[in-house]
């Protein structure tokens, strides 16, 4: 199948459209017409039904193995049916680091947002699923550009690559992918419990401590664990990133995308699944360990954690990206595109560095100078 991309154009003057995630509809750059996405969606929707049936035929499945332990996880959701908008959806692969983004035809991808690379060719629309749900962009791209901006500040040895003008404007807006895990977990935990007081009797403070064997047990639900299904995205700084708003989670719709990046998973639901239990779990733990209160000290003496795992959702989720690349090594700077939360590790140039305190030195060792010639100057005038 030939690569293309999901390309909206403006009913009134056939420009294209971009979604605004400020007023949460489509505008036209050339005459300001704004569409809601549902009208976007009724228009094209009629087009190409062939296609439909052709694209389910092309896509790859994604196999599901079951888990080793336990239930597995329900896949049974997923599925890779695009309809009419598969047979014009474009991917754009780097040379570089292999990354794999969709996007619309209008959009420019003439670097990646990872790595930075200067080029992306087109790649095949093929063996990709379909996200179940959205968080659209609430953060305009000046808005990200102010925000690193203000990240710039009160760093004087920052690089002269990181304040250019030009560069900062190469941010990108990606939609990052993610499985969302849902289900309960069923704990039980026991504990050792002490109680102390003291009290006079004679000449003597006895001190009495009651022990006590502690039980607690209970279910706790989780919806949506977030797991970032992308290789590029380092998990820390996804970490950073979150929690994100989950009431702006909405229906997946591809009128999303127009001018912005969707990064392609390349982690599967089984390789996010350990993440997912590992949370599930630790949460399930901490609402035990919360009931239980009222003792000096208490030791945790054993546990069982069994996980119902429920359904796996396929969402990608909103981050503004600049990857700066500087003394051979990739500088990656990462912004929420709901919330606004901005995280990035900056660098420091040796050289403005040695400057700094050349300039520092100079000042000081003429501030010593004067000290140390002022007492004779003042003799001279006593003696005078």
């Amino acid at each position: 199948m030939a690569a293309q991309v999901t390309n909206y154009h403006c009913p009134a003057c056939t420009g294209p459209l971009q979604f605004d995630g400020s007023t949460g509809k489509l505008i036209c750059e050339y005459c300001g017409s704004s569409y809601e996405t549902t009208e976007i969606d009724a228009l094209y929707a009629p087009e190409e039904k062939e296609a439909v049936q052709n694209m389910a035929e092309e896509n790859e499945e994604i196999e599901s193995s079951d888990i080793e332990e336990g239930t597995p996880w329900d896949m049974s959701g997923l599925n890779s049916d695009w309809g009419t908008d598969a047979a014009n959806m474009r991917v754009y692969s780097c040379p570089s680091c292999c990354a794999e983004l969709i996007c619309d035809e209008s959009t420019a991808a003439t670097s990646c947002p990872y790595c930075g690379s200067p080029t992306v060719i087109p790649g095949q629309f093929t063996g990709t699923l379909r996200p179940d749900y959205v968080i659209p962009f609430k953060l305009r791209k000046e808005e990200a550009i102010a925000a690193l901006k203000k990240h710039y500040e009160g760093r004087p040895f920052l690089p002269d690559a990181f304040k250019d003008e030009n560069h900062i404007e190469e941010i990108k807006g990606v939609y990052v992918p993610f499985w969302l895990f849902s289900g309960e977990a069923e704990g039980k935990m026991d504990f050792n419990g002490t109680r102390s007081h003291s009290y006079r009797s004679g000449d003597y403070r006895i001190t009495k401590t009651d022990h006590f064997r502690i039980m607690r047990q209970g279910v706790v639900p989780f919806e949506k664990i977030p797991a970032d299904a992308s290789s590029k995205m380092p998990d820390d700084y996804m970490d950073s990133l979150e929690p994100f708003d989950y009431s702006a989670l909405t229906e997946f719709s591809t009128a999303y995308l127009p001018g912005y990046l969707a990064d392609k998973y390349d982690i599967s639901v089984e390789q996010c699944a350990q993440r997912a239990d590992s949370r599930a779990a630790a949460t399930a733990q901490s609402c035990l360990r919360g009931a239980v209160s009222g003792y000096e000290m208490v030791i945790e003496t054993g546990k069982s954690i069994r996980l119902n795992r429920g359904e796996v959702n396929y969402a990608l989720l909103p981050v503004w990206l600049l990857s700066t690349r500087w003394n051979g090594q990739n500088w990656l700077f990462a912004m929420n595109g709901q919330t606004g939360k901005f995280v990035g590790d900056l660098p420091t140039d040796p050289k403005k560095k040695r400057g700094m305190f050349a300039k520092i030195y100079a000042v000081t060792a003429l501030i010593a100078a004067v000290i140390a010639l002022f007492p004779l100057g003042l003799l001279s005038l006593i003696t005078l």
